[in-house]
């Protein structure tokens, strides 16, 4: 009975969950793809005040809100892994396998993500240590998405 109304509970709360998921995760990816596409581009097209005073701008108001869209995205991801795998059960598929790299590749952009703030914050992230950071984030985003789908698919 109880196990009846567990499963019933996670039933319903799940979609909520893998919503709130992909939202965070849109935001997230969506300001890399932002930045790295489309505002770095700019600082080689206008003059330098003009794309510090954008740049400033822009970086001013991602930093308002990306904390907490990162932190309910690994919050949702941890959540998440926690109801469809139990824990660690399904890590013997092949749905576990991909979801433990996903999971492998989420912990390095997290790393990546708190080692650029920290530096952000102390003043030492110059604009080619940011530039590296958004490719390399960009492209560990691109295979957790990759690696999202496959998981559904494969």
């Amino acid at each position: 009975m109880a196990s009846t109304l567990r499963e019933n509970a996670m039933h319903q709360v799940y979609p909520w969950i893998v919503l709130l998921h992909l939202v965070c995760a849109i935001v997230f990816v969506g300001a890399v793809v932002y930045e790295t596409l489309v505002l770095e581009p700019l600082e080689r097209q206008v003059d330098a005040e003009a794309y510090a005073r954008v740049e400033s701008a822009a970086m001013r108001r991602v930093r308002g809100f990306m904390p907490f869209v990162v932190v309910l995205l690994f919050a949702s991801g941890g959540w998440l892994f926690r109801l469809r795998c139990g824990g660690i059960a399904c890590l013997d598929t092949r749905f576990g396998h991909l979801l433990a790299l996903k999971v492998l590749l989420a912990l390095a952009v997290l790393a990546i993500f708190a080692r650029a703030w920290w530096a952000l914050r102390r003043g030492r992230l110059d604009g080619c240590r940011r530039r590296h950071t958004h490719r390399v984030l960009l492209a560990l985003m691109a295979g957790i998405v990759f690696l999202a789908k496959t998981m559904v698919y494969w």
